[in-house]
């Protein structure tokens, strides 16, 4: 019988209790017998969690035990992986993170040859099939090697993509959340020419994320606006998206940094295609702004993997999502947190992000109502009516988003309005319906 595990991010849970040895090596050989070679290449990379390493272990039996050759790249940004498959020829990439989850938890995605994460159907022919794939061996026994300078490799990449960007006079804070970008990043960002202030870049397994990164802006802000630095930039776990402050300490969310880095890539003529993709949680505002820039605008589910389904249809270059996933498809297929912030700071052109607005954002409030498990079920019906009721009161006006989190057991109330109060009785209105509705 076949066990739904993959959300909109891979497989995520708590590690060693969801997230197991035992079905990390159920995995690793599911992948390889779902392969159409003999003897896949396979990377595997991690963020900085106590649990990765135990997990990376199993991954590699488990792709081994199949027939697959394993590179260990160690810690690493999710990005890496699929600039690595193309520098190396891997076969596919495995990576170890819960993104921007607390340390408790930990996940597994794949990325395959064309460095792109498994398609839905990939990854359900892999469930359907995980329980057999644990059981007996193989004719042929992969190996494991450490594979070593994958960092050096990652930052390479980052030099070329951005050889023309000098940061020479650039006073930047950088908090890497104690995880995967906790060494690459101040390291570019140096190297660029930029002075660097590194904050939380002291992992110890159990720190990642905690007061700290993208989820966590206030010790950032707090940092840039009393150091007196230029900007800053706060990454996730596993350095796949990124949130930005201003001099002032203030927060520059990724819609606004989306909409900078769209105007100024249309102005180059380095837009593709002319059009930007982005998500239901997207602000109103920037489509308004997009609108003014001629700039065509696609909006997608959340989640960066159908931001990317949508640039591969329509040949864009540009796509990525609110908080901070952001997608140059002339880099990497891939959300990038440092080369977000690098293509930030090319945006610029040397001027200040405080007084580069790029659009007016209309007032949102985003509450996260935690489900009892993760199985729990809302009355569809009685929500989408009380959806349908608070969008006929906001429409031409605002809009109202409910939809359950596909990494957490959450369901997510979203809502804009012309004015902050009204926005907030709208949204106290729907989580106490879904409270309601959850007994």
């Amino acid at each position: 019988m076949s066990r739904r595990l993959f959300g909109t991010d891979g497989v995520r849970g708590v590690a060693g209790i969801e997230i197991t040895g035992q079905l990390a090596l159920a995995l690793g050989r599911a992948v390889v017998n779902r392969s159409e070679l003999d003897a896949p290449r396979a990377l595997v990379i991690r963020d900085t969690r106590e649990s990765g390493e135990m997990l990376e272990a199993a991954l590699a039996a488990g792709i081994a035990s199949a027939g697959g050759d394993v590179a260990l790249g160690g810690v690493l940004p999710t990005p890496a992986a699929p600039l690595l498959i193309a520098r190396h020829g891997f076969d596919l990439a495995v990576v170890i993170s819960a993104s921007h989850n607390p340390y408790t938890d930990n996940g597994i995605k794949f990325f395959g040859r064309d460095g792109l994460k498994l398609s839905d159907d990939t990854e359900r022919e892999i469930e359907l099939h995980i329980d057999e794939d644990t059981s007996g061996g193989g004719a042929r026994i992969g190996r494991i090697r450490r594979l070593d300078g994958g960092a050096e490799d990652y930052i390479a990449e980052l030099e070329r993509r951005f050889s023309g960007l000098s940061l020479a006079g650039v006073d930047v804070a950088l908090d890497c959340a104690h995880g995967a970008t906790f060494e690459v990043a101040p390291e570019i960002f140096a190297r660029l020419g930029a002075t660097v202030t590194a904050l939380c870049v002291t992992p110890d397994g159990r720190n990642i994320n905690a007061d700290c990164g993208s989820t966590h802006l206030d010790g950032l802000a707090s940092a840039v606006r009393d150091g007196g630095h230029d900007l800053g930039f706060a990454f996730d776990g596993d350095g796949d998206r990124m949130l930005a402050v201003d001099r002032h300490g203030s927060l520059v969310d990724g819609d606004e940094l989306l909409a900078l880095a769209a105007i100024h890539l249309r102005e180059r003529g380095r837009l593709a295609g002319g059009g930007v993709a982005v998500t239901v949680m997207t602000n109103f505002g920037f489509h308004t702004a997009m609108a003014q820039a001629g700039i065509e605008v696609a909006t997608t589910a959340v989640g960066d993997r159908y931001v990317l389904e949508a640039l591969r249809e329509r040949g864009w270059t540009l796509g990525g999502e609110q908080s901070g996933h952001i997608i140059e498809m002339g880099f990497v297929p891939s959300g990038d947190g440092i080369a977000a912030a690098l293509l930030v700071l090319e945006a610029l052109e040397g001027g200040d992000l405080h007084e580069r607005a790029a659009m007016a954002k209309l007032p949102q409030r985003l509450v996260n109502v935690r489900l009892p498990d993760r199985e729990a079920l809302l009355d569809a019906a009685a929500m989408e009516e009380a959806v349908a009721a608070e969008s006929a009161l906001l429409d031409g006006r605002g809009r109202v988003l409910v939809r359950r989190s596909g990494t957490e057991p959450l369901v997510r109330v979203m809502v804009e309005a012309p004015s902050v109060e009204e926005t907030d009785e709208v949204c106290a209105r729907l989580v106490a319906i879904v409270e309601e509705l959850l007994g």
